[in-house]
């Protein structure tokens, strides 16, 4: 079904937003992606091999691949406090485990990373 797609793609030159929890298989048909939020967008190899945000490290980390050269030496797993879906902290919801330095503006609004 992604090789169709990706057929479609190139010979009738039409756009998709492809949503899926699989993100290898979103790397297989995407030129750019958004995940979660949108919490991270840019060019999909700069996204899925690069990732700015702790969350979307770790969860691309968890994520099967189908290149084995990409798969990261070591599954990356977030440490610290889950944030309640009844009480979120303030700015943005990942950064009771997040481990990028963000300072005072991950506490005061949603972070948005893009290149």
């Amino acid at each position: 079904m992604l090789n169709l797609l990706n057929e479609l793609l190139q010979q009738l030159g039409v756009s998709y937003i492809f949503l899926a929890h699989d993100l290898s298989e979103v790397r297989h048909v995407s030129d750019r992606v958004a995940l979660g939020w949108i919490i991270e967008t840019g060019v999909t190899e700069e996204v899925v091999d690069w990732p700015l945000h702790s969350y979307i490290a770790a969860l691309m980390s968890a994520s099967a691949k189908l290149d084995p050269a990409m798969r990261p030496a070591k599954r990356i797993v977030l440490q610290g406090e889950l944030p309640s879906p009844l009480d979120p902290p303030s700015g943005c919801r990942f950064r009771t485990r997040c481990w990028a330095v963000g300072g005072g503006v991950c506490a005061q609004q949603r972070q948005h990373c893009e290149p």
